[in-house]
């Protein structure tokens, strides 16, 4: 049995879809993040950065338990532990790998950039609005060019590096995304929307998520609580 600590963010669904696209037995344990339930010190000891999703694997690599925390490691470890969705020679392991660090060092933090400064911002400030919205039409057209030529990013076979992206790609309005402009990425996000798992997988805690509006859910996640030491 895994147990993930999440929240139905798109972190937290990347980590949702992989586990119902592997058949894994796991429970989820949310973690309210609009609450600071990810400050807390039961949470720090298996995810040191105050972020989720983390996994605790009951049946380790060796046998005993596992703690993990940050999305694409635990993708790669699951991956790992099932055989599945990384690729079955070492040039398509390195193609989903390479596809991974996109989402992972661009396609999830500058969305998330856009997503924040033109939704949560208290003010809009031009400049961010403009600049963090610029790059989320520039990283939907790296996407687009690639979905032009493969069926899925790393190739003709869905990977962990669909699974990674995909969720990102569920806020798409509030980035500033008209799918018009990018048809190959929609075609893409159209196939993975059907899939099972993946309709499984977003539903994962969905009912426990509420709108953004409490001071101190925002404090949460976007103020001075979210720059303090904790312990």
């Amino acid at each position: 049995m895994i147990d993930v600590y999440s929240w139905p963010t798109p972190n937290g669904h990347k980590i949702h879809i992989m586990l119902e696209e592997c058949g894994l037995a796991y429970r989820a344990i949310p973690v309210d993040i609009g609450a600071g339930d990810q400050f807390k010190p039961e949470f720090l000891s298996i995810s040191p950065n105050n972020k989720i999703p983390a996994i605790v694997d009951a049946d380790g690599p060796d046998g005993k338990p596992i703690a993990l925390f940050e999305s694409g490691a635990i993708l790669l470890y699951l991956a790992g532990k099932t055989g599945l969705f990384l690729g079955d020679t070492d040039r398509a392991k390195y193609q989903t790998l390479q596809w991974l660090m996109f989402q992972m060092g661009g396609f999830g933090p500058m969305l998330g950039q856009a997503h924040h400064f033109r939704i949560y911002a208290p003010e809009k400030i031009d400049y961010a609005y403009d600049r963090y919205s610029n790059e989320a039409k520039r990283l939907y057209g790296v996407l687009n060019h690639q979905l032009e030529q493969t069926q899925y990013l790393a190739g003709e076979h869905y990977t962990i590096a669909d699974i990674a992206c995909f969720p990102w790609a569920r806020s798409w309005q509030n980035q500033g995304i008209d799918w018009v402009d990018f048809p190959h990425a929609k075609r893409w996000f159209d196939t993975i929307s059907v899939r099972p798992a993946v309709q499984r997988g977003v539903k994962v805690l969905a009912d426990l998520r509420k709108p953004l509006t409490n001071d101190r859910a925002k404090d949460m996640l976007f103020g001075k609580t979210q720059y303090q030491q904790h312990r």
